[in-house]
């Protein structure tokens, strides 16, 4: 069963800004994420015939995304290995604190979180989308907010 563009096009209107905000979080750059957001909906439209129809289509678009924001992370990092990327200051001049906690957790618990707060979806579409279980989105998510807590505890102290 293949995607229809209109329906393609429904999701890219009414989701492109969750999308863009998981692109940005997962890329750390505007532009960056645009850019991913973009080569993934074209992988969308050229490989539309690949859709199943097993799981819904945005989970589908959202994992197509998400791997072209993860693709364009390692391109970057490779092309920037040797300069280690400056933190943005905030406006009392050091970095966000929270943005430096959620990068030191690991990548899956990174999407998870991302998946589920900015872009808003049900742990099967966030399953879907990873590929993996919505018990292992369940897991990872509570692990992700032990992990933040704790580092939150160790900050305070």
């Amino acid at each position: 069963m293949a995607a229809r563009l209109v329906e393609i096009e429904e999701v890219y209107r009414t989701r492109y800004g969750a999308f863009l905000r998981v692109a940005i979080a997962i890329l750390g750059e505007e532009q960056l994420a645009r850019d991913a957001v973009h080569d993934g909906f074209v992988h969308v439209v050229v490989h539309r015939g690949r859709w199943r129809g097993d799981a819904p289509l945005e989970a589908w678009i959202w994992r197509i995304v998400v791997n072209a924001a993860r693709k364009r992370r390692s391109r970057e990092s490779r092309a920037l290995r040797a300069e280690p990327p400056a933190e943005e200051p905030s406006e009392n001049g050091t970095g966000d604190p929270v943005r430096t906690l959620v990068a030191a957790l690991p990548e899956r618990q990174r999407l998870v979180l991302f998946l589920r707060y900015y872009a808003d979806l049900d742990y099967h579409s966030i399953a879907e989308a990873l590929g993996i279980s919505a018990g292992t989105v369940g897991a990872t998510l509570n692990a992700a907010h032990s992990a933040l807590r704790e580092q939150v505890q160790e900050v305070q102290r």
